[in-house]
């Protein structure tokens, strides 16, 4: 089975900045076969990786919902597990899956059920599965990574960003559907790790660490440059390596 790593936390608290840097390290100094998965409907991974997308899984589903809604004895999970293959991304180090956007209201258990089995399948066949996460508490309730190794939480400077986490965890821990193996909280834009160890301390969960402001980012960002072609110095670079060793115990 593959090592899953969650990254999770409330909007604009830096997840896909943090997944492309966990990424960057470790395709850089592993082996490793990588799946990443973009779950958040904003779709920003790819843009921060530098990589292009014509079809997402959320296309997919939306054109299944239809058929679902036209062919009541059509109940073939084999068919999207098909479609939503044809919009894996197959990049040089890595796979990206984008998730993107549902269309309509309602509950679609069945869809979800084997997008569910899909996911599961597809990991199979990685050493590590990265989850950028949509904000917020929703994929935990959807039971989107209810059973992933390692739950890193997003902290930024600001109430919401320490509120986000603590109902996170209280979310996991309240649940019986939710099997997390550990939990991190790192702390994003701290100057001083105190605030982020003392947080960890109360909640009782693992310190990952801190990523500094790094001005590259914001320049490569304008710029739409991949994080991945960060220089290895650059302090945000510097401190996802020191975070990554740190869970996975390299």
């Amino acid at each position: 089975m593959p090592i899953s790593i969650s990254i999770s936390g409330k909007g604009g608290s830096g997840k896909t900045t943090l997944t492309a840097l966990f990424l960057k390290y470790l395709i850089e100094n592993t082996n490793n076969t990588i799946l990443v998965v973009d779950a958040d409907p904003a779709i920003n991974m790819p843009d921060v990786l530098g990589v292009k997308i014509e079809r997402t899984v959320g296309d997919v589903v939306n054109e299944f919902k239809k058929r679902l809604e036209k062919e009541t004895l059509f109940s073939k999970p084999e068919m999207l597990e098909l479609l939503v293959q044809e919009t894996l991304i197959e990049a040089e180090k890595f796979d990206l899956l984008v998730m993107g956007r549902t269309e309509g209201k309602g509950c679609y258990c069945y869809v979800n059920a084997v997008l569910r089995k899909i996911l599961d399948s597809l990991a199979k066949n990685y050493d590590i599965v990265l989850m950028d996460m949509e904000a917020g508490l929703e994929h935990l309730s959807r039971r989107v990574d209810a059973n992933v190794d390692y739950l890193v939480i997003t902290v930024d400077p600001s109430k919401m960003g320490f509120s986000t986490a603590r109902k996170l965890i209280e979310m996991v821990r309240s649940s019986e559907d939710v099997a997390i193996k550990k939990i991190y909280i790192v702390g994003n834009l701290f100057k001083d790790e105190e605030m982020i160890r003392k947080f960890c301390e109360e909640l009782n969960v693992s310190y990952g660490g801190v990523v500094p402001y790094d001005e590259n980012i914001q320049k490569y960002n304008l710029e739409g440059k991949s994080l991945l072609e960060l220089p290895t110095e650059s302090p945000a670079v510097v401190a996802a390596k020191r975070i990554v060793k740190r869970i996975l115990e390299l």
